[in-house]
């Protein structure tokens, strides 16, 4: 894991100096859109749809629209005179029972980690919340922006939850439910339903099928040939994401970094392969129906090995050319 804040948790006169870790992350999957006869990559174009003209992307500034429709832009030494915080501080407002808590207000969820130096008062303050099963409210500045949140206690770790206003929650703005007379019978009847199915909950008991079988029907079309070779876009930042990369990396749970080159081009062969094999790692580990596909990887293992000395000829002529 990498961290992405370094600062401290300040409470009275302890400070605590931590690393915060994004403790989710979303596996959804991620589709390109393509033109559907050659693969190719759609690109969109900003213009300016009072005079027609594409507009650069150094030319483009913040527009708020009032309720009449009108357009104010608000220019960057206007954005620069909001109020800004850029503290390195998780301040504790106060210490709340926690079930005065709303579930709905919580956001986002970080790790605390401590610094070596700062073990002791991490561990003092982890069994103080969990001895007064209570939670943290603190304020703290991420990407410039201040923001509510809370500190509690899971497996051990400080986990810090960002929360959303309070006028952020929607109110059940519809038809008010009329309360209804339950008879003796029928409400025996539920509780029996409930006792039937009552249990604990085990995350590992769901999965995500829509994702798997996305999974499995893409690495189908591979393995059957239906691949389309598109060449790469100069104009495409080199940030390239790979289906089957990211189709592991929800199926594994695996951070897998996107390209940062500056020839995405180069990297693209090796990206393929290691979402292959990644792919392949976790069929095994899947549904039945998803063995089945992962036999044919025999097959198609001597066809991955041909394909970088098909492509070596291509690297020999880019370099003359250097």
């Amino acid at each position: 894991m990498r961290a992405i804040w370094k600062g401290a948790v300040s409470f009275g006169l302890v400070n605590v100096p931590v690393r915060l870790y994004s403790a989710t992350e979303n596996h959804d999957v991620q589709f390109r859109q393509v033109h559907r006869t050659d693969g190719g990559r759609i690109r969109y174009k900003r213009f300016c749809t009072i005079d027609g003209e594409e507009v650069a992307y150094d030319d483009i500034a913040k527009g708020y629209e009032t309720e009449d429709g009108n357009m104010i832009v608000l220019t960057d030494e206007d954005m620069s005179d909001l109020p800004t915080r850029s503290s390195k501080e998780i301040s504790v407002e106060k210490f709340v029972p926690e079930e005065q808590i709303d579930p709905m207000l919580l956001d986002k969820s970080y790790y605390l980690e401590p610094d070596k130096s700062a073990t002791k008062p991490y561990v003092l303050l982890r069994e103080a919340l969990e001895v007064q099963g209570r939670m943290a409210v603190v304020t703290v500045s991420i990407r410039t922006r201040m923001t509510m949140a809370v500190l509690r206690v899971r497996d051990g770790v400080i986990v810090m939850q960002t929360m959303l206003w309070p006028d952020e929650i929607r109110a059940a703005d519809f038809a008010t439910i009329e309360d209804q007379e339950v008879s003796e019978r029928e409400m025996s009847m539920a509780r029996m339903l409930i006792d039937e199915l009552a249990g604990d909950y085990d995350p590992d008991e769901y999965e995500d099928d829509y994702a798997q079988a996305v999974e499995a029907l893409v690495r189908a079309k591979l393995e059957g040939g239906e691949v389309q070779q598109v060449e790469s876009d100069e104009e495409e930042s080199g940030e390239v994401v790979d289906l089957l990369a990211a189709l592991a990396r929800s199926v594994e749970k695996a951070k897998a970094s996107r390209g940062e080159s500056s020839e995405p081009a180069a990297k693209a062969p090796a990206k393929k392969s290691t979402a292959k094999t990644a792919t392949k790692k976790a069929a095994a580990k899947k549904a039945p129906a998803k063995k089945a596909a992962a036999k044919k990887t025999a097959a198609k293992k001597s066809t991955a090995k041909k394909a970088p000395a098909k492509k070596a000829p291509a690297k020999a002529t880019k370099k003359k050319a250097s």
